[in-house]
């Protein structure tokens, strides 16, 4: 029988739940999430592979729950980091910088291989998981459009090429041939500047 290290079985397992996660969180610093093994995260977090299977049963799930977190965590920094009244461009501007802080501190590989890695079932599932970052950004644009700073032409289709754009930051922050700040002002401006707007 495990050893109980909280005051309840529900804190306990929660508690085990949070540390499997910053394993990964680790390790994706580290290497890489396509790189990670569940022999690698049990060892990171302390426990058995048998355990971590208690929690998640498989590679997909594990980076399902990872993929949850880290949406969650954006989400909650945009809402903190905004001014009341953020213009639509400041907005923009916030929205990128924490998705390509979030490139840096969470390397994974791109869409196309995640795909692959996961399989359809499981993409389909991470892609639900990341949508509440792209409402943030339909919202951001939308508003833009209605106070008369952006020029959209389709919300849904520019919201997917403003991600690609960032996406498109990746390897060159992960290489650390650039800078979150130097590429914030590169994509906000190209961004911006495809928009109508000043940058």
């Amino acid at each position: 029988m495990p050893r109980i290290s909280a005051a309840t079985i529900g804190e306990h397992r929660a508690q085990t739940r949070d540390r499997i996660l910053q394993a990964v969180s680790r390790l994706s610093r580290a290497q890489g999430i396509d790189a990670i093994s569940l022999t690698d995260v049990a060892h990171e977090a302390g426990i058995t592979r048998t355990v971590l299977y208690n929690y998640f049963p498989d590679k997909a799930a594990l980076l399902l729950a990872f993929t949850e977190r880290v949406t969650s965590y954006f989400i909650e920094s945009y809402e903190r980091e905004l001014p009341e009244g953020a213009s639509p461009a400041d907005r923009l501007r916030a929205f990128v910088r924490l998705q390509l802080a979030g490139l840096l501190a969470h390397p994974h590989p791109g869409a196309a291989d995640l795909g692959a890695a996961l399989g359809p079932d499981a993409y389909q599932q991470l892609a639900e998981h990341v949508a509440p970052m792209q409402r943030v950004l339909v919202g951001i644009l939308d508003d833009g459009v209605r106070a008369g700073d952006f020029q959209v032409p389709e919300v849904g289709a520019t919201a997917r090429m403003v991600l690609a754009v960032i996406g498109a930051e990746r390897v060159p922050l992960i290489s650390g041939e650039v800078t979150v700040e130097t590429a914030e002002q590169a994509v906000s401006g190209f961004v911006l500047r495809a928009l109508g707007a000043r940058p």
